[in-house]
């Protein structure tokens, strides 16, 4: 094959800069950076890199809030053929250590905010590199490369990995496993590409606005595709309807996708006070959505095609139910998108096979054995397909929590509750809820004669847990159901019997 033909993920960035080198390629806040720029700053940082010693084969973990200053390193990993490591930037140090001990990375880069922990992680994780985004006051010593263009290498020409292959790792994004440890899901530049690309002759460019922060599978994939169209991806730094509509406002946006929740404040603003007359799509996913929400979208938004979506990060986007079929087939996730083959298991767990599925779990043999299984993968969900094809989602039969669209295994929430003092026992279960998709609710039998409250467990989850992990609702009861051979909690008996009665706070 050709070197020109590789879908490689730098070479995307390196013809754009070639083809409209003055087009923005990504905006936040007012700062922007034009694909000339990117990809000037881009072989800069890989020629810093390269010097370091990291170089094809090699992870790079990124522990950062959302910044136009994390693309660089995303392009300079992509060319140099090492694997970009995005961490969750909401993770304290005792959540991120472990996480960055999994992935034995080269180099761990961080932002200011983040930097003192990062000293702390680095040591737990054995010690990799640290890296920074911008220089730290009074951290010098301990800070191996600091990633500011006035400090680095005048290096600006295009940089070669001649062993680099499609098929090599270009992600590892760290995602939820059902004991609380995260996965690390590894993605190819081959994955990636085919994931994001969109076709020929559009009759646009995309203008996307991403909600997603910059450490989420969502930022990536929605930045890419952006730019497999030469368009522009514009990022906040919180997902408020404020934010985001002017984003969509300043950029005239024309994709625009989020999840039910950011949705429903998007509703509760005045229609006048954003110009959003330039969107033409608006997608939404992830969690349930409801039916009452689409409504409201398409009233609010009748010019724009409305689509939901259904996948993963190993998967990409499974299937999608486009804006003509919305209201023919409620509830549905729609039918396998372009490239993707479904099926349901004996057991009715849905199956997914495409061409741009995972690799695997990062050095994870035994979870990759279980989800990959004669090229499909098992997605934990329980679904029905109607005669036409369309798939629906009826339940799960994993334990995560998806809630706002990010992943809670109970086990980890649970183990932290385990030593409150006001706690006899507890069970986490996900509750449907028309905002968060799912709410982490504490389901406790509590102690002799106490009465705990949300507000004491969200507090003993203070430091050991991030926030969107911690329980916003508790219900007590007086004893768990059960199964009589190993005596396990029955959790969906458990959730029917919390549905079946009105909540008792959250």
């Amino acid at each position: 094959m050709p070197d020109t033909a590789r879908l490689l993920i730098g070479d995307l960035i390196r013809k754009n800069a070639t083809v409209v080198p003055d087009r923005v390629a990504a905006w936040m806040a007012g700062d922007e950076l034009r694909y000339r720029e990117l990809n000037r700053a881009g072989n800069q940082v890989a020629w810093a890199l390269r010097e370091l010693g990291i170089g094809h084969g090699d992870r790079v973990v990124s522990w950062a809030d959302t910044s136009l200053d994390v693309l660089p390193l995303f392009v300079a990993l992509a060319k140099l053929g090492a694997v970009f490591a995005p961490l969750n930037a909401r993770l304290g140090p005792e959540e991120a250590g472990p996480i960055v001990r999994m992935a034995r990375p080269g180099l761990l880069v961080t932002d200011t905010a983040h930097a003192e922990a990062a000293v702390e992680v680095c040591e737990q994780a054995g010690a990799p590199r640290l890296g920074s985004f911008s220089p730290v006051a009074g951290r010098a010593a301990d800070i191996d490369l600091v990633l500011d263009p006035q400090g680095l290498p005048a290096r600006f020409e295009e940089i070669e990995e001649p062993v680099l292959k499609e098929t090599d790792p270009h992600v590892l994004f760290f995602t939820s496993g059902s004991t609380g440890m995260p996965k690390g899901v590894v993605l190819s530049h081959r994955a990636n590409h085919l994931r994001t690309f969109q076709g020929v002759f559009l009759d646009e460019a995309e203008r996307s606005v991403c909600m997603f922060p910059l450490f989420h599978m969502a930022a990536f994939t929605l930045a890419m595709a952006a730019w497999q169209t030469q368009g522009e991806i514009a990022f906040v730094e919180t997902a408020t309807a404020e934010e985001v509509l002017g984003a969509v406002e300043k950029r005239r946006g024309n994709r625009l996708y989020c999840i039910p929740a950011v949705w429903n404040r998007i509703l509760e603003i005045d229609p006048a006070r954003f110009d959003t007359s330039h969107l033409r799509h608006i997608d939404t996913g992830t969690s349930a959505t409801p039916i009452e929400l689409l409504h409201a979208l398409k009233q609010r938004f009748p010019d724009a095609s409305l689509r939901v979506y259904y996948g993963s990060t190993e998967t990409g986007a499974g299937t999608a139910l486009l804006d003509a079929e919305i209201f023919a087939k409620p509830g549905s996730v729609g039918r396998p998108a372009p490239g993707v083959e479904l099926k349901l298991s004996a057991a009715g767990e849905i199956c997914i096979s495409t061409s741009y599925l995972m690799d695997g779990y990062f050095e994870n043999e035994a979870a990759t054995s279980e989800a990959l299984q004669g090229g499909w993968y098992h997605t934990g969900d329980l679904g029905s397909i109607d005669d036409e094809g369309y798939l629906s989602v009826i339940g799960r039969v994993k334990e995560i929590i998806r809630t706002g669209g990010e992943a809670v295994a109970p086990a980890e929430v649970e183990a932290i509750l385990a030593s409150h003092p006001d706690l006899a026992e507890v069970a986490v279960v996900g509750l449907p809820d028309a905002e968060w998709g799912e709410v982490v609710c504490a389901v406790v039998v509590p102690a002799a004669g106490a009465t705990p409250s949300l507000a004491s467990l969200q507090a003993h989850c203070d430091g050991a847990l991030a926030g969107f992990k911690k329980p916003r609702r508790v219900e007590c009861v007086a004893a768990f159901p059960r199964t009589a051979a190993t005596g396990q909690v029955q959790r969906v008996l458990l959730v029917e019997q919390l549905l079946a009665r009105p909540p008792s706070e959250g």
